[in-house]
């Protein structure tokens, strides 16, 4: 069983995002959210809305369906801001640091440019790999941007391993994938760590120019949303949101 064993007063990272635009949803207030740990509702006391600098690691799917993704992987790295820092992961059976975080955009493309292509992809193992101890000594909030073609290989973890390691490393997964093979793991990573899942062929059906753009729109926008009670949060933490229009909402409790 997950558990994140909190005090109190906790607060959680909440993001929340429009499924038809892509934006992020913004004006909400306490009153907005409910929030539910399995069938008991929590009470909401606060819910406050901000953009924050980010600490980014780029997964790259390097596997024999990878490639399709590179382009998207280039956009992103042009989306990164002065004070925001990125390291990029490559992963296909195994995953390999092929650039640690710097700021520096050059260096990145450098490192995504040379990646080679093969074997099959072992996406729960990268991300395992990946949050365990990669954001050491960063400054501000742990986001992976997995990017993936939408396949999963035979992973020696599970899901349940990765979000433990998540929530207890404070780290947000936003899968961005070409296929729809695994939306049901990627909306489940996605909706535990407070992040959010895109599916590129979406995107681009929709018409959007500047995918990357949208998508670190996305990445820096949540809810710091605090919740009164000495609780322990499990796995069916459920952030819903009371809007007509329906929208995908995770949180990511703060340790």
């Amino acid at each position: 069983m997950l558990a994140a064993t909190v005090s109190a007063a906790t607060r959680l990272v909440v993001t929340v995002v429009d499924p038809k635009s892509g934006q992020p949803v913004t004006g909400l207030k306490a009153q907005d959210f409910g929030l539910f740990d399995d069938k008991r509702a929590l009470r909401v006391e606060e819910a406050e809305f901000s953009q924050s600098t980010i600490d980014v690691m780029l997964l790259l799917d390097t596997s024999l369906m990878g490639q399709v993704v590179q382009p998207v992987a280039e956009m992103l790295i042009g989306e990164l801001q002065p004070k925001e820092q990125m390291a990029v992961v490559a992963y296909h059976s195994s995953a390999d640091l092929i650039q640690d975080f710097t700021s520096s955009r050059q260096m990145l493309s450098r490192a995504v440019a040379k990646v080679k292509y093969g074997n099959s992809p072992h996406v729960l193992d990268a991300l395992y790999a990946s949050i365990d101890g990669g954001f050491q000594g960063s400054s501000f909030r742990r986001v992976i941007l997995l990017v993936t073609a939408g396949a999963e290989g035979n992973s020696r973890v599970n899901e349940h391993e990765v979000l433990k390691l998540a929530r207890r490393n404070g780290v947000s997964i936003f899968p961005v994938y070409m296929r729809g093979y695994e939306k049901s793991l990627f909306d489940l990573l996605a909706r535990q760590t407070g992040g959010a899942p895109f599916n590129l062929r979406d995107m681009q059906k929709a018409g959007d120019k500047n995918v990357g753009a949208k998508i670190f729109e996305v990445l820096r926008a949540h809810y710091t949303v605090t919740v009164g009670g000495n609780l322990s949060l499990g796995e069916k933490l459920r952030v819903e949101v009371k809007r007509q229009e329906k929208v995908f909402a995770s949180a990511l409790p703060v340790e």
